[in-house]
């Protein structure tokens, strides 16, 4: 009887222990915990993205304010108006009109736009006409009224 409890006691032992292994050796582990010592890149290849209303542009000095960030354009910058997929100008941007895009910081600090949209995509705004309810005089029945 005693040798059986002393089985049974032993093989409890070692299932716990089994058990505990694996987060004992996470806990030791402190290169996954430790956060880096430098800010993440995005994926985009260091590019930061933005959107919002543009509130000011400035076709003299080339930049255009969304928010609180004055972004800098510049000849590489590719612009689009994204409501019919075609390029576009600073010129084409209206304060209250919505963009979007990325920008890079440069070492004085100025954000230079790698890319920037104008309205908002066209598939957007189909899709939002066809969620829109019919309206009273048509039916969604195949049956004529």
């Amino acid at each position: 009887m005693k040798s059986h409890i002393a089985k049974i006691t032993s093989l409890g032992l070692v299932a716990v222990a089994l058990t505990l292994a694996p987060t004992i050796s996470r806990a030791q582990d402190d290169s996954t915990n430790t956060p880096s010592a430098t800010p993440k890149k995005h994926n985009n290849g260091g590019y930061i993205p933005f959107q919002g209303t543009v509130a000011a542009v400035d076709a003299g000095a080339e930049t255009l304010t969304v928010g609180k960030l004055t972004i800098n354009i510049t000849s590489s910058t590719k612009i689009l108006n994204f409501t019919n997929n075609s390029p576009a100008t600073l010129s084409d941007v209206a304060v209250g009109g919505h963009v979007s895009g990325s920008y890079t910081k440069d070492a004085d600090g100025k954000l230079n736009a790698h890319s920037l949209h104008i309205g908002t995509k066209a598939k957007a705004a189909k899709a939002k006409k066809k969620k829109a309810a019919p309206s009273s005089d048509t039916s969604t029945n195949s049956v004529p009224n």
